[in-house]
């Protein structure tokens, strides 16, 4: 097995071995859990960036490729990445050592235990993204759930055990009908093989069943309105760096699975569905946008406006054209870093002042002025500012639904109107106004270890505002076989009409 065939498994079970190592630490020795953790992370980084030098972004097919059999031909440890899914493999490896250095002052407590979970975390997180058997991706999609779980209810807030459960149970339950979706798929195809279940045809009638049981789970996940109700309160209750990987990474698992599962494997199902994932995703950016707007909780908030732009990425994929894909991964992706920076920045202003009211603070740029220019950066990225990434993905699934149905397109507009007014009004209330409150007089800025987490997704969200080719060119080659394949497969004609004209 060469490097380059090795690579993804690297990866995946890299962070596993610093696990090893942690639990080898003695539990007093809270700076080297601290760097073992760090250390581990940026490996793994390292590591995504070499996988990303060497992907080949013309070849649409699976790259990397590891099949190794384990039940029969049917089940086996299958490992690859396409364009679709490459980038959230980094997107992963590059947020965990921020969280790592989030949590550096802020976690005491059982600092070991909380640095393993997060290490298990990250393994289950790439091995979602890089799997291709359809069971191993069942075990490492619903392994995520255990991991954020202890997070939550270990080390969250005071309301952290009914947010933990709440948010277990309700991903927990929709995924049940996948599973049983995975077990009629496999019965039908003989095989859980990805690669080969995407070219087989299921029967129009099985897909419309299989595309509902897999939107019960991916739906849940993102989540959609109005299945969002778990998210706003395990975002509170969780620590900083919990609410960065819920964000960027867990959320956008809803997002790929539509992309690798409901547009290839139930083309016809997702075209008779497309109306009705259209008219959620509209519900989702106007109402959510409109439910930010009264939020008192700063975490709550941003919270809501990701429910809202996870609505433009579902509006995107199901418009099934370029734009709309291109545009739907290129918002995931800058969503990742965007959405994560604002709970970082949350958990500077929460380290200090342990309070997420907003009405608790008011003229920071007095104190903290570099604080202040971190926070204006993501915020204008979060309404979509032109120059900045989250402008790139809006704009390009706005194309792509334009060309299937305007209207959608035009009433998701607003939401890009009710995200500038819930975002200028969060940054006036705690950045501008004058400083009259006592407890925020002694104030600090920025220190080094939150200027080395803030100032790099700075440099990104700005890099990719300008010149977003590095993401859209490594997503196009696999983005227009996915479309041909999608346009193919409703133009074919049934195997019954097959039949009579043959």
């Amino acid at each position: 097995m060469t490097f380059d065939n090795s690579i993804l498994t690297l990866l995946t079970y890299l962070p596993l071995a610093g696990v090893v190592i942690l639990l080898l630490t003695p539990k007093t020795a809270l700076d080297a859990i601290r760097w073992i953790a760090l250390a581990t992370s940026l490996v793994v980084f390292a590591l995504s960036l070499l996988m990303w030098r060497a992907f080949d972004a013309s070849n649409a097919g699976f790259q990397f490729v590891v099949n190794v059999p384990w039940i029969g031909d049917s089940i086996g440890y299958r490992v690859g990445v396409d364009g679709i899914s490459m980038l959230f493999v980094v997107l992963s490896a590059l947020l965990m050592p921020f969280c790592v250095l989030a949590s550096w002052r802020s976690v005491e407590v059982r600092l070991r235990e909380y640095m393993i979970v997060f290490l298990i975390l990250e393994t289950l997180m790439i091995g979602v993204f890089t799997t291709l058997d359809l069971a191993m991706f069942y075990v490492f999609f619903e392994g995520t759930l255990l991991p954020m779980f202890l997070i939550i209810g270990i080390w969250g807030g005071k309301r952290r055990i009914q947010a933990s459960y709440k948010f277990f149970f309700y991903t927990f339950t929709g995924s049940v009908l996948m599973l049983l979706a995975i077990m009629a798929m496999y019965w039908n195809a003989g095989t859980t093989d990805i690669s080969k279940l995407l070219t087989h045809e299921f029967p129009a009638q099985m897909q419309g069943w299989l595309w509902v049981a897999f939107f019960a789970s991916l739906a849940v996940k993102m989540p959609m309105w109005p299945f969002h109700r778990w998210l706003p309160e395990a975002h509170v209750e969780a620590p900083t760096a919990g609410s960065v990987i819920l964000a960027a990474i867990l959320l956008k698992l809803g997002g790929y699975g539509f992309l690798r599962f409901s547009l290839p494997m139930f083309p016809d199902a997702s075209h008779y569905f497309a109306p009705f994932v259209f008219t959620l995703s509209v519900a989702a950016i106007i109402i959510t946008s409109l439910i930010a707007l009264v939020q008192t909780d700063v975490k709550k908030l941003i919270a809501y406006s990701s429910v809202a732009h996870m609505g433009f990425v579902t509006m995107g994929i199901f418009a099934a054209n370029n734009l709309g894909i291109q545009g739907a991964m290129f918002q995931m992706i800058s969503h990742g870093f965007v959405s994560g920076a604002l709970f970082l920045c949350v958990g500077v202003i929460y380290d200090r002042m342990h309070t997420r009211d907003i009405a608790a603070y008011g003229g920071l740029v007095e104190r903290m002025p570099h604080y202040a220019v971190a926070f204006m950066i993501f915020t204008m990225a979060n309404v979509g500012l032109p120059g900045t990434s989250g402008f790139v993905g809006e704009f390009l699934t706005m194309l792509g639904v334009f060309q299937v149905n305007t209207w959608v397109a035009f009433f998701a507009a607003f939401g890009v109107i009710f995200s500038a007014c819930y975002a200028l009004w969060l940054y006036r209330r705690v950045i501008f106004g004058a400083l009259t409150k006592e407890a925020l007089k002694g104030i600090l800025d920025l220190d080094l270890r939150e200027k080395i987490i803030l100032y790099p997704l700075i440099v990104l969200t700005i890099v990719f505002g300008f010149y977003p080719a590095p993401i859209l060119d490594a997503t196009a080659a696999s983005v227009d076989a996915l479309v041909s394949h999608y346009t193919a497969s409703l133009d074919a004609p049934a195997p019954a009409e097959a039949a009579v004209a043959h």
